[in-house]
């Protein structure tokens, strides 16, 4: 179909010109101090384990991220990515002699804990989890997630070997099943996944979110933690304070754009000139489309040229965030 030049030929263009055709070489490079500061993945292992300290150690192979706690009476994993779940037994083997004994999972998604039957042969393993994920595994059958053993609502504190963990659902942002805000007081450590990575915009609308105006107050709750280490479950490096007020204000900064341009467009306008150069009036679809895009284009183009130079994945994602915040929005 031909369309006229004009209003429907700006808006559409854009969206025709889809992500699966942009050349690579079009996307800005990751930015420089996010290179630097990528954890060091060993060649050899495909993984990289570091101590962060009172026995809590990150795991990561550079897109997925996990944990695990050492006590006095066995080790406390937390997450079995599909991706390098069977190497995680080796990894603490190498830090301690002390048997797994729990299992713990932030939430039902695959990526992190799609791999948790490596570990499914450990005699008498706990694996722990929010009552709503327990019940959509159960009733998923997959035979690559291992099925709680002990679940809870809400809140449960974990104590082993003089060690502590707290487990706490904040808020319903993300998996409709429920997900976990992961602390180790004595550690200042937090693990929150699928909320921010570090050094980079969040993944394609805002990590998934199920509940933009719940996602837009989980930085408030992170930060109310005492913690130095932050993960996120996702990417190249560990996070800071300052990391999740980065990523709050971009998300503001999303909303608020979205919002003033939204209500700065009038609706009938764009659907008459889009009418006009359409043909008529019969593909309402397609009109109040031409309406949501031109937002989308100005909202995305105003942000892409504040953010680009300050996250990475600027120009990957934020068209997929401009999107979410719009719904917000109507």
């Amino acid at each position: 179909m031909i369309f006229k030049i004009g209003i429907f030929t700006f808006l559409m263009v854009p969206y025709l010109a889809s992500a699966e055709a942009r050349a690579f070489s079009d996307y800005a490079p990751v930015l420089k101090h996010v290179l630097e500061d990528a954890l060091p993945i060993n060649p050899e292992t495909g993984i990289y384990v570091r101590e962060i300290n009172h026995g809590v150690h990150v795991v990561s192979d550079g897109i997925w991220q996990s944990a695990f706690v050492v006590t006095e009476d066995g080790v406390v994993v937390i997450d079995a990515p599909e991706s390098y779940a069977p190497k995680i037994r080796q990894a603490i083997a190498k830090v301690t002699d002390q048997p797994i004994k729990m299992l713990i999972y932030s939430h039902a998604h695959k990526d992190h804990i799609g791999g948790s039957a490596a570990i499914g042969d450990i005699e008498n393993l706990e694996v722990i989890a929010l009552e709503g994920v327990a019940h959509f595994l159960k009733e998923k059958q997959d035979p690559n997630h291992l099925v709680p053993t002990v679940t809870f609502k809400n809140k449960t504190t974990i104590r082993l070997g003089g060690k502590t963990i707290e487990l706490a659902q904040q808020r319903n942002y993300h998996s409709n099943e429920g997900d976990l805000f992961i602390y180790v007081p004595a550690a200042k450590f937090l693990m929150a996944v699928d909320t921010l990575a570090p050094g980079y915009v969040p993944f394609s609308g805002f990590d998934l979110t199920s509940n933009f105006h719940e996602y837009r107050k989980i930085f408030a709750d992170i930060l109310a933690y005492d913690f130095d280490v932050f993960v996120g479950g996702h990417l190249t490096g560990l996070g800071t304070r300052e990391d999740v007020k980065m990523t709050e204000a971009y998300t503001t900064d999303v909303y608020k754009t979205v919002k003033r341009i939204h209500d700065d467009t009038n609706m009938m306008t764009v659907m008459a000139e889009t009418a006009e150069a359409a043909g008529g009036w019969d593909n309402k679809y397609l009109l109040f489309k031409a309406f949501l895009d031109k937002i989308v284009v100005q909202a995305t183009a105003e942000i892409e040229a504040r953010w680009v130079g300050k996250l990475a994945g600027v120009d990957v994602w934020t068209d997929t965030h401009v999107r979410t915040a719009l719904i917000y929005v109507r």
